[in-house]
């Protein structure tokens, strides 16, 4: 992670921007058609004290030292307000945790969420403000491009204000390896990406890296590919346990899987090392590609700093009825609890880590933004990255975020088990369908 450089100058414009901060409406949430009481505080010049709370993963030392030093600053130009960071463990957190807060005394006015199904269950649960028009205000009007609220969106009204999109998988391959076999450029489809493999694993190279020991890893990338084959709805209802996992479309998907176990295109450890084992392999040059996130680039840069690499998206399925040019990723951002009593307090707030400032300082420490910065990001395969999020008409969700987690679970096991040669893919999806049936309601 990047240590955070913060500049005198830097903390000035932000101490500027916590003390601008609070021209809205008295009356917020009834801009927004919301049915709280009426904000407060921060944002119309009351002396009344009251506490604003936010809820999300541990950020780690370096995030929460600048989150901290918004904290404090804010809390300077604003004496009314404290500001208060609900911390858990990340895991904790994406599974039992947020929910509990949420239902809990003194619940979050702000929370850290991911877009798309648990999105929807928020807002369906009651627990997401309506933030169309808070939105269009000061601070936060025309920083986001449409495709950046994919999966925030329901009944016309957004839900969240974005921080980070991710793309969970693509496959990265070493530029060297591949001109020394003779690939001239990266395969657009699944036949020519199987030709590549031939020819690398004849030139003694692994073709395909992965560390698959804790299942996210293949289940991640083999979501896309069954995305791509049965089509997005197709995965999405299975995924919702609206239809079963155990049909001919899906057999189909998984068969790729195995492709990839019988002609020994991926690494025989696949199942038995974890996802930096498997890093390791591509790192040292024993195998010539390595499907993951966009999270790559910094390990790169630290573990291979010499490496000359590129990536390409998931190729095209044959007879795919997914949309071929889809990516596999996350957006994610901050959700506003409707029954905040704060609701303009919150954005006010939110206002401010989405200034250019911070979102500079939240970069240098290592924390990926959306909303542009200070200083514009130069490295240009994180750009290629976000360009590819960017202008996406599809974003399929990881099974693991967007989705309930015993179902992703189940997924994963079953990836493993045909990748790791050890079912079917008939075998697999029957075992699949056993574990989720109990989760029907």
């Amino acid at each position: 992670m990047k240590k955070a450089i913060i500049g005198l100058a830097v903390l000035s414009s932000v101490a500027a921007l916590t003390t601008g901060c609070g021209s809205s409406n008295s009356n917020e949430n009834a801009a927004s058609g919301n049915t709280a009481s009426t904000n407060a505080g921060a944002t119309n010049g009351s002396d009344e004290k009251f506490t604003i709370r936010l809820a999300d993963g541990s950020p780690g030392d370096e995030v929460l030292s600048v989150w901290n030093k918004v904290k404090d600053m804010y809390e300077k130009a604003h004496p009314n307000v404290t500001v208060e960071f609900v911390l858990q463990d990340p895991q904790l957190y994406q599974t039992m945790g947020l929910p509990s807060l949420l239902n809990g005394e003194n619940a979050p006015d702000i929370y850290f969420e991911w877009a798309g199904d648990r999105l929807k269950t928020r807002v369906h649960d009651g627990f997401a403000a309506d933030l169309t028009s808070y939105l269009e205000q000061d601070g936060l009007k025309g920083k986001f491009s449409e495709g950046n609220f994919v999966g925030m969106v329901y009944d016309n009204k957004k839900y969240m204000i974005p921080t980070d999109s991710q793309v969970t998988n693509v496959i990265w391959y070493n530029k060297k390896i591949f001109s020394k076999v003779g690939i001239t450029q990266p395969p657009t489809t699944w036949d020519e990406f199987m030709a590549d493999c031939e020819k690398l694993k004849a030139a003694n190279y692994i073709p395909i890296t992965t560390g698959n020991k804790d299942l996210w890893t293949a289940g991640n990338w083999n979501a896309h590919l069954i995305s791509r084959v049965v089509g997005e709805q197709a995965y999405a209802d299975a995924m919702e346990l609206k239809s079963p996992f155990n049909t001919p479309e899906f057999a189909k998907a998984m068969s790729y899987m195995k492709q990839l176990w019988d002609n020994k295109y991926i690494n025989d450890s696949v199942n038995g090392i974890n996802d930096d084992e498997g890093a390791a392999l591509f790192f040292n040059e024993r195998a010539a590609m390595y499907p993951s996130g966009g999270w790559f680039v910094s390990g790169a840069k630290d573990k291979a700093p010499d490496m000359e690499y590129d990536y390409f998206n998931l190729p095209t399925m044959p007879d795919g009825k997914g949309d071929q040019g889809s990516v596999i990723g996350v957006l994610e951002g901050y959700v506003v609890n409707k029954n905040s009593k704060h609701i303009g307090a919150a954005v006010d707030y939110l206002k401010v880590l989405e200034s250019p400032e911070v979102v500079t300082m939240l970069s240098q420490a290592g924390s990926s933004m959306i909303a542009p910065g200070s200083e514009p990001e130069t490295d240009p395969t994180i750009l290629k990255l976000k360009d590819m999020m960017d202008n996406t008409k599809s974003v399929v969700s990881p099974p693991d975020t967007g989705y309930n987690l015993e179902v992703a679970d189940a997924l994963n096991s079953a990836t493993a088990e045909v990748l790791g040669g050890v079912s079917t893919p008939e075998q697999a999806l029957a075992k699949l369908d056993a574990k989720v049936a109990p989760l029907k309601k």
